[in-house]
């Protein structure tokens, strides 16, 4: 019966399988023909009847629950254990077994084990690798499998082919490892000590040389310390001393051969001779100064004879003292005796270690695990302050310069402040100078209405008085004051100390300012001041809009009643008042709460702006004025080049192409009055070019 070919309809198993190869079970070992394995695959490799495939690595990966490779996972990581071995000495009366150490290194990615024996100096075994790594077989009858992880734990035996190792202890790595698998690990042992080592050291110390030499081996500290320093910085306080002082110090210790010398740092204009060496290079004795001893008292070596033989002159060899007898022992100081806040004796000289560099921190870190390295102040506390007295003002020259003259014994000029002059001076349209209007108080009537021009220099401080010339006034008039500081009133004149100036803060209208005996009443400012005072309101606070508004809430009860007062003054109900009227209302209702420069600073922040008419035509009649001046009659051809130029006819030409072509038609204006025309907004063509030019 046929039987479509579909899965599950067929009785061939070895559909769709390829391997038919059956194993082989001979091989060859050394040319001869032997069984190498019984356990073999059936054909293709798959499993016989009743034959189950053994582990041949350890399965504690997928019980972990890590997805990754062993070889990832396990990337690294070995497991080291501590063992020794009984290894038997045969036709040896001095010994039956020596005690073997080894250690087992197994690698947790692949299963793999290695055995290594440490060296031991002068054994006279093969040292190193004892079972390269590889997967080392379990011992009859599960020759078939190899050693795991959960083979091994402490104070066990374990055998690897035929070797019996005693495992006795490990690493802390491998102890977290074991125990995260759940496996209990056992006490640690100890090792036995060998007893053929332990017999031969007991010789060794019974016996000694009869010729005790010596060796002063000190290359290897050079080669391992060479050009290695220590650097600390020191003290030497010699301040208790008839002229001493404190010297600061730099210790230098040179790790090659444990010497140490000191320079001194010598701060500049000091008076101290400028030495190379405080202390030459050389070790430093801790009891220093020891005292004199004869030559050849301090040695290394202690010869206790020489012998030779009949030739006179001749020493064949020598006898060293083994007992030492005689021998002058000194201390000196080692790099363990060097810390800081430790004081050391130099040659009877105290001095103290303050500070490192971070070399010498590195260092003390490394050998000693020292981490406090907090510095002591080395420098010297500052000398008391003595307040320096100069002698008053005698009256000649000006202050400064009279105090320049207590200063040095060269006097030298004042030095002004430059900077400001700079930054303040006038230059351009910018003056950077504050203009009152005032008047004299005083009761003489001839005096009551003089009027005057207070000038402040921002510059240098200065201060001018100017009285306009006013004719048939019986006044001259003119520079009432010359460009100076003026000093404060209430003053003494000859004092040690400089005298105090009108600042420029203490300006503004309504205050009164005492000049030279004079005491004027300022009125009001220019409009350059009062915009300066204003853009820097931080430092002239009546300027401030701010705080001239909080003083008029300060009145918030009153309200209504200003609200009323101001209707009333309004009778042309145009919605605004006057200045004068805008000053009487409110200086009557804040009885006095409000200084002068402030109402200016509220009515100027609040004011109308005024009709730009007239300034337009006061602009067109001083350009009238200059045409006249300088006959300039050629009107037609400009206003035929601005006709050209609107080609749209629009009527409208732009700032920068009127520009253009007046100064092409060489029109007698100034740039200024030029662009101050054409900010007005004047239409330049057609009929407004003709109303403008003629």
């Amino acid at each position: 019966m046929a039987l479509p070919f579909l899965p599950g309809y067929s009785l061939n198993r070895n559909v769709g399988k390829e391997k038919f190869h059956k194993p082989q079970h001979w091989g060859f070992c050394n040319n001869v023909r032997m069984l190498m394995n019984e356990d073999k695959p059936g054909i293709g490799g798959e499993l016989c009847l009743r034959q189950k495939r053994k582990p041949k690595y350890s399965a504690f990966l997928k019980e972990m629950g890590i997805d990754a490779p062993p070889w990832v996972a396990f990337d690294k990581q070995v497991l080291s254990f501590d063992a020794y071995l009984e290894d038997e000495v045969p036709e040896k009366s001095q010994e039956n077994y020596r005690i073997r150490r080894y250690k087992i290194y197994f690698y947790l990615e692949d299963d793999t084990i290695q055995v290594n024996e440490p060296g031991v100096r002068n054994s006279g075994l093969p040292q190193g690798t004892f079972i390269r790594r590889h997967h080392i077989p379990l011992p009859p009858p599960d020759e078939d499998q190899f050693y795991t992880v959960y083979h091994f734990n402490i104070n066990i035996d374990i055998v690897f082919y035929g070797w019996k190792f005693k495992i006795y202890d490990c690493d802390t790595f491998t102890k977290i490892v074991l125990k995260n698998m759940g496996v209990k690990l056992n006490a640690p042992g100890q090792c036995p000590e060998d007893p053929y080592l332990k017999m031969r050291r007991e010789k060794l110390d019974f016996v000694k040389p009869l010729r005790p030499y010596e060796s002063f081996g000190t290359l290897k500290q050079f080669l391992n310390y060479d050009r290695k320093v220590l650097r600390f910085f020191c003290l030497w306080d010699d301040s208790t001393s008839l002229f001493g002082d404190r010297r600061e110090l730099i210790l230098r210790y040179f790790l090659s051969d444990d010497t140490i010398e000191i320079r001194e740092v010598l701060p500049h204009k000091s008076g101290w001779n400028a030495m190379p060496f405080l202390l030459q290079r050389g070790k430093l004795p801790k009891y220093g100064p020891p005292g004199v001893y004869q030559p050849g008292e301090i040695t290394d070596r202690i010869v206790l004879n020489v012998y030779g033989g009949l030739v006179e002159n001749r020493v064949d060899g020598y006898l060293l003292d083994k007992y030492k007898l005689g021998k002058v022992h000194q201390e000196f100081y080692k790099d363990s005796d060097l810390s800081i806040g430790t004081t050391i004796n130099v040659w009877g000289r105290k001095v103290l270690l303050c500070d490192c560099d971070e070399f010498t921190k590195s260092y003390y870190k490394t050998e000693y695990g020292i981490e406090n390295f907090t510095s002591i102040d080395c420098k010297p506390p500052p000398p008391p302050k003595i307040e320096r007295k100069f002698p008053p003002y005698t009256g000649f020259g000006s202050e400064e310069d009279s105090l320049r003259s207590c200063i040095g014994l060269m006097p030298t000029p004042h030095r002004k402040n430059f900077r400001k002059w700079m930054e303040k001076d006038s230059y351009g349209y910018i003056s950077n100078t504050l203009r009152f209007f005032a008047k004299l108080i005083t009761h003489d009537c001839a005096d009551v209405d003089r009027l005057f021009v207070i000038s402040y220099f921002l510059s240098d401080d200065t201060l001018s008085v100017f009285e306009p010339i006013e004719r048939n006034s019986g006044l001259t008039g003119g520079m009432f004051l010359k460009r100076i500081r003026v000093k404060r009133p209430g003053q003494e004149v000859f004092k040690s100390e400089l005298s105090e100036y009108i600042k420029a803060e203490e300006l503004y209208v309504g205050a009164r300012v005492n000049v030279n005996g004079y005491l004027f009443l300022l009125l009001n400012a220019d409009e350059y001041t009062l915009n300066y005072m204003e853009k820097h309101s931080d430092k002239f606070p009546m300027s401030s809009i701010e705080l001239a508004l909080q003083k008029l809430k300060k009145q918030e009860s009153k309200s209504e009643e200003l609200r009323n007062v101001f209707i009333a003054a309004d009778d042309e109900q145009r919605k605004m008042v006057d200045y004068n009227t805008f000053r009487d209302i409110l200086m009557t209702l804040t009885v006095g709460e409000l200084t002068d420069h402030e109402l200016i600073t509220i009515a100027r922040h609040y004011h109308v702006p005024e009709d730009a008419y007239e300034d337009v035509n006061v602009l067109i009649a001083l350009a009238h004025e200059r045409f006249k001046r300088n006959t300039f009659e050629n009107f037609e051809r400009l206003i035929a080049n601005c006709v050209y130029q609107d080609r749209e006819n629009k009527k409208v030409l732009p700032t920068k192409d009127i520009r253009r072509l007046c100064k092409s038609s060489r029109l007698p204006l100034t740039h200024d009055l030029l662009v101050s025309l054409l900010s007005k907004d004047v239409k330049m063509s057609g009929s407004g070019c003709h109303h403008l030019f003629l």
